[in-house]
């Protein structure tokens, strides 16, 4: 699958240095978020799905298609409507200026373009409301009684009881029901998305919880939930914990070092899902490039070299599959705990 991505998606992001094919600029191509869907190249024309602009600029609300940029880049840029640009090239790669009438940068306006990012995770969020909708109606026309659900209503049911038995009920213990709902939300969204990435056309492709914002976000959730779910115990641990009295006063070794761990557990929860996922999809972009840098060096090279590329290829797509699970459960079960040790009641002797 990731030689078909390549397939569709190199004759578009591909850019020769003296011959040569640029590995570091194709894997940050397919990875980084853009406000053009470039899907592929047809008779060297790019097929793009274009995208929804809205910023606001020195004159106002502006909301356009990225379709009104023009097509070639001018110095660095895609002039558009109301002096703004799209850069291309330069410190602001990948941003909407405003321009002067001479055509120098004179702001960036404040963008809350539909990227395809934010494309794609709304789509994920429709494929997951229909599924999780489908499965729900199913189980209105049923009585408990009944037969255990086959086909997808079983595989949802599946994978629900065991992040609730497995997962959430371990990690939090009693009163895990109202946390319930987010946490199962956390997982779902998180494995839609990390699946929905390895298919490499619209409505897939998107490197969604690769994008440090998203984890920055869903970490944030969490993070709120551990605060308004700690008791009067898991404050007292971190401001006055059982320790000696010299390591808590005068000079606050032990609270400061209790408050620090506070923002770095949400910390732990963004970096360690973006980074997994990022590094994934730039590892397996980076052995399918291995079939195109040996395109150039003779027939013998490329069959050998490129069998080696797409057996790795293969191994790196099974595994990416098992990760797209792997990670929604990590972040589950961490905000789980979590939540578990902000409400632990102290033993009593």
């Amino acid at each position: 699958m990731i030689a078909l991505t390549f397939a569709i998606a190199l004759p578009v992001v591909a850019k020769e240095e003296e011959g040569k094919l640029n590995v570091s600029e194709v894997v940050v191509e397919h990875i980084k978020d853009s406000h053009e869907w470039h899907v592929t190249d047809i008779d060297g024309e790019p097929l793009i799905i274009h995208l929804p602009v809205i910023v606001k600029s020195s004159t106002g609300w502006h909301v356009f298609m990225t379709s009104e940029f023009t097509h070639e880049a001018i110095n660095g840029m895609k002039k558009g409507p109301y002096n703004l640009a799209l850069c291309e090239e330069g410190e602001n790669v990948g941003k909407i200026v405003e321009l002067d009438k001479a055509g120098n940068v004179v702001d960036i306006p404040l963008d809350i373009s539909i990227t395809k990012t934010v494309a794609v995770m709304f789509i994920n969020v429709v494929i997951l409301l229909l599924c999780v909708i489908g499965s729900a109606r199913w189980y209105k026309k049923r009585q408990p009684s009944d037969e255990a659900p086959k086909g997808f209503v079983g595989f949802i049911e599946m994978l629900v009881m065991y992040v609730v038995d497995e997962i959430i009920k371990p990690g939090i213990g009693k009163g895990y029901e109202k946390y319930t709902p987010y946490l199962l939300t956390c997982f779902f969204f998180i494995f839609t998305c990390n699946v929905m990435g390895l298919i490499p056309f619209p409505p897939g492709s998107g490197n969604v919880t690769g994008n440090i914002a998203v984890t920055f976000f869903l970490a944030l959730c969490t993070f709120i939930i551990v605060q308004f779910s700690g008791n009067k115990h898991y404050w007292k641990e971190i401001f006055w914990p059982e320790v000696p009295t010299w390591l808590k006063a005068p000079i606050p070794i032990i609270p400061v070092i209790e408050f620090v761990g506070i923002f770095t557990k949400p910390f732990a929860l963004m970096i360690r899902l973006f980074a997994n996922m990022m590094a994934g999809h730039a590892i397996a972009v980076a052995i399918t490039c291995i079939i195109f840098m040996m395109a150039s060096a003779g027939v013998g090279m490329l069959v050998g070299m490129g069998a080696l590329s797409v057996i790795m290829s293969v191994f790196m797509m099974c595994l990416e599959c098992l990760v797209c699970f792997i990670q929604a459960m990590v972040f589950t079960m961490l905000s789980a705990t979590f939540i578990g040790l902000a409400r632990v009641e102290p033993e009593h002797e």
